[in-house]
């Protein structure tokens, strides 16, 4: 991998980062539409107990390709580079600047779903029953009641094991099952303070929870590569309603803009969200000329 890709994967490792940062966006969504969701579903896929006696038989070098360790050291580099850098920042927003934010992501999901659109192939009626199960799905998961705050270390090793299925798994937001659980504050709390003691408990549980949960989304890609590709883009589009940005404060309940007092605001609004369209659009491009060089 040479210099100029090995930049824009981690560019791409930091953008999953923010992602993940924010309940209602997913990592995974920006993995998929940037075009290395099958990769990293590979490489995670095949780390196993069986790599150990392939160590020992077969060499590094061997074992580094099989589960692409270049690639997942950048990415991962990335992930967590944005995540440490970012997490202040994107709380500062989210608070001060909902609107914003909420729209450049908006902006993001939209043309992830565009680009997913196209990629579709297969029987037309079982690809629309999948996406509109994934719609179903992914938007029940914002009816589900929030948890209260429950920092326990045992608690949190089970919520970084949950949330980092639903970070891979595009459209469903690992942030987002963080606050139903509860986690969320603790554990932006824990990498804001530097708690090296939490971060290592939510790593561990992530980490198991990844190695997991990897392996049966990889099954899925290579039995049904259509059906899962429309049951995400369902979970993508089932997760608008948590990322819409013009939401009421107190009950919660989506509403429209208008133009009024707030008409400079919305303007920026409507550009953020087309520069995150854009953006998506850039990157599927750009994954196309990475592969064709």
């Amino acid at each position: 991998m040479n210099l100029k890709k090995s930049l824009a994967l981690f560019l791409k490792g930091m953008a999953m980062g923010a992602a993940d940062v924010v309940p209602g966006v997913s990592g995974g969504t920006i993995a998929l539409i940037s075009g290395i969701y099958p990769k990293l579903l590979d490489a995670i896929s095949n780390i196993k107990p069986s790599l150990l006696s392939e160590l020992s038989n077969k060499g590094f070098a061997f074992v580094a390709e099989k589960i692409h360790l270049k690639f997942l050291i950048t990415l991962f580099a990335g992930i967590f580079a944005s995540v440490l850098t970012l997490a202040k920042g994107i709380s500062y927003l989210l608070e001060f600047h909902p609107i914003l934010i909420w729209s450049f992501f908006l902006g993001l999901i939209l043309g992830g779903i565009l680009l997913m659109v196209k990629q579709i192939k297969g029987k037309r009626s079982l690809v629309i029953i999948a996406g509109l199960l994934g719609v179903l799905l992914a938007a029940g998961v914002g009816f589900l009641p929030v948890g209260e705050d429950t920092s326990t270390l045992p608690y949190l090793f089970l919520s970084g094991a949950l949330a980092i299925c639903a970070m891979i798994l595009p459209g469903i937001s690992g942030s987002f099952i963080l606050v139903i659980l509860g986690s969320y504050e603790p554990i932006l709390q824990a990498v804001h303070q530097r708690d090296l003691k939490t971060i290592a408990v939510v790593g561990a549980g992530a980490i198991i929870g990844l190695l997991s949960f990897a392996r049966i989304l990889k099954w899925f890609f290579h039995r049904y590569p259509n059906t899962t590709l429309a049951l995400m883009t369902g979970f993508i589009a089932g997760s608008i309603p948590e990322v819409w940005p013009w939401k009421d404060a107190v009950s919660g309940n989506l509403y429209l803009p208008s133009l009024g007092l707030d008409s400079d605001q919305l303007l920026l609004a409507i550009l953020l969200s087309h520069l995150g369209l854009f953006l998506i659009i850039g990157l599927e491009k750009a994954s196309k000329l990475e592969n064709t060089n």
